[in-house]
């Protein structure tokens, strides 16, 4: 059986003989092939790809693949001959955003289960086993520029919002901030037709009415179909946060410090705080505030993505529901109303260590804007 990928434009190079690499591996995956073989492969361009093979993944031997080919149409078969992989492509997404592979995780404090990296007092985040589709998301938290690039457009074709944003010192590269659930979901929409793409939020589930005004108290349903801008599941973005690791508090490792986050060190109360004390000094000169530090100061995680710990909360689609009141693991998209609160992920600037963990959730009436609230957006794959 095979299948036409029209107009795909990707020049796929295969790079040969390249057992190990000194540059950061984002967008690492792992994919079937034909003959019992996986294929892991990573990107080394916006073009250009690593592919190696290996026959057994519990104990791999990766070998580079040694075939180099260039598409504009590329045939994808089921029916090649064993250990033959004749084509992994993406397609192309908005620049400033990093393709999120599908595949399962375990979400969640599993660290609460090993003696050595204990964390009792998570209580509403017991390992669950999800799968989460492919997706992409933002590399960095919607700064206050591009808030009001879109907010000026959204005002301009019916939109009304609550709050209109703010940002340290009105820099155009600090997180927006003092925005609300509702005037996210919003902004979102127009990012999405500015950009020409269909919304995601409607005020009917027949999803006839684009949700352009409205706050507490609208009913807001989402259409997944779509390829427009929205705010990520829970699921999405904790998988997103732990970069391809797991088993870690942090999107890097066990212990954080100054230099990877901006938080409010406090050592003497957390053994994985690592200091320095206080106000991070990217964000907070002179203990100005909002201390926020402009989107990207730091490194970013294995899918690189930046802020995904410290900085701002960052609104998800999610209500908050204990356990995680996810009604299936195959791409859940959270629990019911009933608690009336919106999940809140990623801990915040001037927030100790411990919000910061990958596991952690916060939660907060949709209608509340605080200056260290703030969002990034994902697309679905369409």
């Amino acid at each position: 059986m095979k299948n036409k990928l029209q107009s795909l434009f990707v020049g796929l190079a295969v790079l040969a003989g390249v057992h190990q690499t000194t540059a950061q591996v984002t967008n690492l995956g792992i994919a079937p092939a034909p003959g019992g073989q996986s294929v892991l492969y990573w990107p080394t361009s916006s073009t250009n790809y690593v592919l190696q093979t290996t026959t057994n993944l519990a104990s791999p031997n990766w070998v580079t693949a040694s075939n180099a080919i260039t598409v504009n149409a590329a045939t994808v078969t089921n029916s090649a001959p064993a250990g033959f992989f004749r084509l992994l492509a993406t397609t192309n997404t908005t620049a400033g955003m990093v393709l999120i592979p599908a595949g399962s995780f375990t979400m969640g404090n599993y660290l609460f289960y090993n003696s050595a990296t204990n964390d009792p007092d998570i209580t509403d985040a017991d390992p669950t086993n999800v799968y989460a589709s492919a997706f992409y998301m933002d590399v960095n938290l919607v700064s206050y520029g591009q808030w009001t690039d879109v907010y000026a457009y959204a005002t301009g074709h019916g939109y009304n919002f609550v709050d209109a944003g703010a940002g340290k010192n009105s820099a155009t590269n600090q997180p927006v901030q003092t925005v609300d659930w509702f005037d996210c979901v919003k902004w979102c929409n127009a990012r999405s037709q500015q950009a020409g793409l269909t919304p995601v939020y409607y005020t009917d589930a027949g999803f006839t009415q684009v949700f352009t005004n409205g706050d507490d108290g609208t009913t807001v349903y989402q259409n997944l179909t779509t390829n427009g801008y929205r705010l990520p599941t829970e699921a999405e973005w904790e998988k997103a946060a732990r970069g391809g690791l797991a088993g870690n508090r942090f999107p890097w490792g066990n212990s954080i410090s100054g230099s990877q986050a901006d938080y409010y060190g406090e050592t003497v109360n957390f053994s994985y705080d690592l200091g320095p004390d206080g106000y991070n000094a990217i964000g907070s000169v002179g203990g100005t505030s909002p201390s926020t530090s402009p989107v990207g100061s730091f490194a970013p995680n294995g899918y690189g993505l930046h802020d995904m710990a410290g900085n701002v909360f960052e609104w998800c689609w999610d209500w908050y529901g204990t356990p995680y009141g996810q009604p299936t693991t195959n791409n859940p998209t959270g629990a019911g109303s009933a608690s009336g609160y919106r999940v809140l992920r990623g801990g915040y600037w001037f927030g100790l260590a411990s919000f910061t963990r990958c596991a952690y959730r916060e939660y907060h009436n949709p209608f509340i804007a605080s200056f260290v609230y703030g969002f990034r957006c994902v697309r679905g794959i369409r």
